[in-house]
């Protein structure tokens, strides 16, 4: 496979980014970003690794990144104007980019709450949103990372909730060569992601939350969600707040409302 093409990456996205860097290997690139951030590193930037050693998931979860076969990259993002409180739902934004993407690749995706894309009920993406700084009366930072699976990675552990790896390949994308995914799928981050920036970080406002409604496959099924502190819920999940947050309706007729958590075990209703 070939290795990702930096100059035309750059060249086909230099009005949309401030700076693309494209590396060999690297721990991981969402902490490369990060330490990018506090040095001062402007917006949007963005940061690709053809391989990363130490990539990391939701709960500190290592994961898979084998060279040539996916793309692993990240996002650097300084949206004044989005309060701290607001940066979680950029998950959601980052989520409704990556479908874009391979619905554009003619390939049919769906969304799992809270960070996930499926295609025939099996993972293809898995996004990383991670505050930096906003505290002591400085602006908010995000670093944002997506890693998304464009050729088969072989034998893959299945991740939470007992889900197989798949990939773009396997479902007929249009194309796999992985600098054209990247400018479709950088491309498609940009404008939503101005959308969610220029509405304050509401994605009712940026008109994105019917989108991520109408994709999310979460929706309408029963869900055992793990939670942070290690307890859990079972539940329907019944809606998507304006903050990307997951509404469970629980047995007892009372609706929790989730801000992180692994969905796993889901059932159709």
């Amino acid at each position: 496979m070939p290795e990702i093409d930096a100059a035309r990456l750059s060249a086909a996205l230099k009005d949309r980014y401030a700076k693309i860097d494209v590396v060999d290997t690297t721990g991981s690139t969402n902490a490369d970003l990060r330490k990018a951030v506090d040095d001062g590193a402007a917006d949007r930037t963005v940061l690709l690794a053809e391989t990363q050693t130490a990539g990391v998931g939701r709960r500190a979860r290592s994961w898979s990144s084998p060279k040539g076969a996916g793309l692993y990259l990240s996002v650097a993002l300084r949206p004044s104007g989005v309060s701290f409180a607001a940066l979680g739902s950029l998950s959601v934004v980052a989520g409704l980019a990556v479908r874009a993407a391979a619905a554009g690749l003619g390939v049919d995706a769906v969304l799992k709450w809270p960070n996930d894309v499926l295609i025939g009920g099996a993972k293809c993406a898995g996004i990383l949103a991670e505050a930096v700084g906003g505290t002591g009366g400085t602006d908010p930072s995000i670093v944002l990372g997506i890693g998304l699976n464009v050729l088969p990675l072989g034998d893959v552990r299945p991740g939470p909730g007992g889900l197989p790896a798949t990939s773009l390949a396997e479902h007929g994308a249009t194309t796999t060569d992985r600098t054209d995914v990247a400018i479709a799928l950088l491309s498609e981050f940009d404008d939503l992601e101005r959308r969610w920036r220029y509405a304050a970080g509401d994605l009712t406002e940026a008109g994105l939350l019917g989108d991520y409604r109408a994709h999310c496959a979460t929706l309408g099924q029963d869900v055992e969600v793990q939670l942070p502190d290690g307890t859990s819920l079972v539940g329907r999940a019944a809606d998507i707040d304006a903050s990307g947050q997951l509404q469970v309706d629980m047995a007892g007729g009372q609706r929790h409302t989730v801000f992180a958590g692994d969905v796993v075990h889901v059932r159709p209703a």
